[in-house]
């Protein structure tokens, strides 16, 4: 890791990126229809790269686009549509973009939902893991020639301190059998996120790929729509009894844009991120990462029950 130039909570995108230039690279943003997926599109494009906006809502990540190229108008940014609930609409995503682009250079799985209803896909899977975890990792297989390609290339996978609510249950991932709970859901798939990058990292650092899971902090985003005010405000009190405060989306979007082009992470991955830094296990600070988060037994094991998902 090259040496380390300052940055903290407050950190934005466009300080994180200041002295970074990134013409000539590609990267794909999920979820980059608002939020920190819009952010995370508009900084990376205001450097030089070329983005595709993938998202549910095609109408407003084209409004994004739009905004985007205002602000600079030789930024090369598109849009596509992508639902990561349905394994059909992730093939077509990957057979539309590589049929269209040779090399990816970053990959930010930023989309996500939050503490939702309980709900099912098609195939019987439960909303969340489905939508944060397996979409993703569809997502990542497909475009995985790409990457290659691309090297050397980052994923960034956003993941939460939502992630210490639960480690992956293994007997029962999909509530068929245990009373479902919304926030339980959401944990394990921010474990997931977590697991995901280490097992990435590890199988394909020789190549040139690198992964990093990511804690962008507290940000008011739609990702809290399915909030109650009392729910809402119950996060709160908990992210600042843990040192945490809420953040604008500049500096929310922060540690992801970091995590994708820092070169302080050259020749690292596979790591739990925060703050536009290296954020150490929970019994040592907040934010860190608890340890079912990085076990690399629970990472294999989870990367086998995805394939086993994906090939279904």
């Amino acid at each position: 890791m090259s040496e380390s130039r300052s940055f903290g909570a407050s950190s934005t995108t466009d300080e994180v990126l200041e002295s970074i230039d990134l013409t000539g690279t590609t990267a794909i943003v999920t979820g980059a229809s608002g939020g920190l997926g819009a952010e995370t599109a508009r900084a990376l494009a205001s450097k030089g790269s070329a983005v595709t906006l993938a998202a549910r809502n095609v109408e407003k990540a084209a409004m994004v686009a739009d905004s985007i190229r205002e602000d600079g108008r030789d930024a090369a940014v598109e849009v596509r549509m992508l639902e990561l609930a349905d394994p059909a609409s992730v093939r077509d995503f990957v057979r539309q973009w590589t049929a269209d682009h040779g090399e990816l250079s970053t990959l930010i799985l930023n989309a996500g939902v939050m503490a939702c209803p309980l709900a099912r896909t098609s195939e019987g899977f439960e909303l969340h893991f489905a939508t944060n975890h397996l979409g993703h990792f569809r997502l990542s297989m497909g475009l995985l020639d790409a990457l290659r390609a691309g090297a050397p290339s980052r994923v960034v996978s956003v993941s939460s301190g939502g992630h210490l609510l639960s480690p992956v249950d293994f007997d029962d991932i999909h509530y068929r059998a245990r009373e479902y709970d919304p926030w339980s859901a959401y944990g394990q798939s921010k474990t997931a996120n977590v697991l995901f990058a280490v097992e990435l990292d590890r199988r394909y650092r020789d190549e040139g790929l690198r992964a990093f899971a990511v804690h962008p902090g507290m940000i008011a985003t739609d990702l809290s729509r399915h909030l109650t005010p009392e729910s809402i405000a119950q996060i709160g009190a908990m992210a600042e009894s843990g040192g945490e405060a809420y953040k604008p989306v500049g500096a929310g979007a922060a540690t992801a844009v970091w995590a994708a082009t820092a070169p302080e992470l050259d020749g690292v991955g596979g790591i739990y991120l925060a703050n536009c830094g290296v954020a150490p296990s929970i019994e040592d600070g907040s934010p860190g990462y608890a340890a079912h988060a990085v076990d690399p037994h629970a990472a294999l094991r989870l990367w086998k029950v995805s394939e086993t998902a994906r090939s279904t």
